[in-house]
């Protein structure tokens, strides 16, 4: 087996270069060697290093048996679709899984590693699938969404604090818009992630981003100083529902419920901090704090006719028509 420190990290670079296109090997050791330094600072592999984990793709036994040609100055697989991303995991890599999960049952009811442990779990029940084994974990995901290969590399812009030029094309725009940007933090919201930071061509410090087809590209800016984020951004999402902060002003929302529906919000409200009434006569009613957006009107919708809008009667009015609109498509 090749050097196993940050063996996972080189064969995902090497994966996605054998893919790309043809390298030759001092490329091939250049790229790698850059990748490694991200997360690695002031390391390096050695020519052995390479020429072992090129091994290891070619090994059909205890490798990836990758269509990896030998006797060729360059580097690159023969079939167009193949990724060991989608290769079953070796045995060491599923101990390793198996040892993870093992640790995390040791801090089970600690709050702080729920979400890790679900991964893991998630992971786990993939790669059973590829054995056969009986499928067990359903979850909600976007299949089609593309955006995620955006998500690492805006990561380690954040960290390593880097000013950006993005190439950005909005879905009604003719051509594509270049600004500055300098990235603060990433937030999901409806299966989909948005970076968020300071767009200094146009001077506003809270701009979003979607990691999706819109964002053509983006490169690093290197001489010009990062500035960096003093927003509370726990509170800027506390008092909103999804991405959208168009309008700053929070206003007090009161909904009533109807066939309760009031309880199935309680288990999973869109808002994080909501009050019930005292009142015997109002036990299907909730108010909140937020700012009214199209993503909180969205979320109103999805209730259907088991929700009614009591207050501000700005945000009653969208849903009036909002229902106007609808039942239009019907009375044709």
């Amino acid at each position: 087996m090749a050097n196993s420190k940050h063996a996972h990290l080189r064969y995902n670079i090497l994966d996605d270069c054998f893919r790309n296109k043809s390298y030759g090997f001092e490329e091939l050791l250049k790229t790698l060697n850059e990748g490694v330094s991200e997360l690695y600072p002031g390391e390096e592999i050695s020519e052995r290093t390479l020429r072992d984990d090129i091994k290891v793709f070619r090994d059909n036994v205890n490798g990836f048996g990758a269509p990896l040609p030998e006797g060729q100055r360059t580097y690159k697989y023969s079939d167009a679709n193949f990724t060991i991303a989608k290769r079953p995991l070796q045995n060491y890599e599923q101990y390793l899984v198996e040892a993870a999960q093992q640790l995390l049952s040791r801090f089970e009811n600690h709050p702080k590693y729920n979400r890790l442990s679900e991964a893991l779990i998630k992971f786990q029940d993939e790669e059973e699938q590829e054995n056969d084994a009986k499928k067990i974990l359903f979850y909600d995901h976007n299949e089609e969404y593309k955006g995620i290969k955006f998500l690492k590399p805006l990561y380690l812009a954040i960290k390593k604090k880097q000013v950006l030029e993005i190439t950005f094309k909005g879905f009604k725009d003719e051509f594509p818009k270049v600004f500055e940007f300098h990235p603060h933090i990433l937030k999901q919201y409806n299966r989909r992630w948005f970076v968020y930071g300071l767009n200094t061509t146009m001077n506003i410090s809270e701009w979003s981003i979607p990691l999706d087809e819109r964002l053509v590209e983006f490169d690093e800016i290197e001489d010009v100083e990062y500035i960096g984020s003093n927003i509370d951004w726990d509170s800027f999402f506390r008092t909103m529902v999804g991405v959208r902060r168009n309008n700053p002003s929070i206003e007090k929302v009161v909904l009533k419920f109807y066939n309760q529906r009031e309880q199935y919000f309680k288990t999973k409200p869109f808002i994080p901090d909501f009050e019930e009434f005292f009142e015997d006569d109002k036990q299907d009613q909730v108010w909140f704090e937020t700012i009214i957006n199209p993503e909180l009107v969205q979320q109103l919708l999805s209730f259907g006719q088991d929700i009614e809008v009591l207050e501000p009667e700005k945000l009653k009015e969208q849903m009036r028509q909002q229902s106007n609109t609808m039942q239009g498509y019907y009375n044709k």
